[in-house]
């Protein structure tokens, strides 16, 4: 069955990680969820072939959204970026009506654009740090 992607939203913790509290960061307009595992190469001289076993894992999100000046959403991204701190974010599942999956992250980018009579946006690119654990 297909998926509207509008069904799917990226949260954020904007309490504390002893007392979380989490929220859909505002005017999301595309989050793409990435997961790579990178193939160790076992190849030998013995064969053309190429072979591999699975090798380190990892896992990012990006995000584009509509700016929002008063987001304590946006607040948590912009204070984990200046201040080198992790945050633990959600995916939300609407369908199912629930948080699905969370991880902590390190936000690696955070883009603001303003362009002259256009909607102002964030870019986000969070490297999630371990891996995503079912809520």
């Amino acid at each position: 069955m297909a998926v509207n992607g509008f069904d799917v939203v990226l949260r954020v913790n904007t309490g504390t990680v002893g007392s979380p509290s989490y929220t859909t960061v505002a005017s999301q307009t595309n989050v793409v969820f990435d997961d790579t595992t990178d193939m160790i190469d076992t190849s030998s001289k013995e064969s053309r072939n190429r072979t591999g076993i699975p090798g380190r894992y990892s896992s990012s999100v990006t995000l584009d959204a509509q700016f929002s000046k008063a987001g304590a959403d946006l607040a948590a991204f912009r204070s984990a970026t200046r201040n080198g701190t992790n945050l633990l974010i959600r995916r939300r599942d609407d369908v199912v009506a629930d948080d699905i999956e969370e991880a902590t992250c390190i936000v690696s980018s955070m883009s603001e654009s303003f362009p002259d009579q256009d909607t102002a946006v964030v870019s986000l690119t969070l490297d999630i740090t371990g891996a995503w654990s079912t809520v």
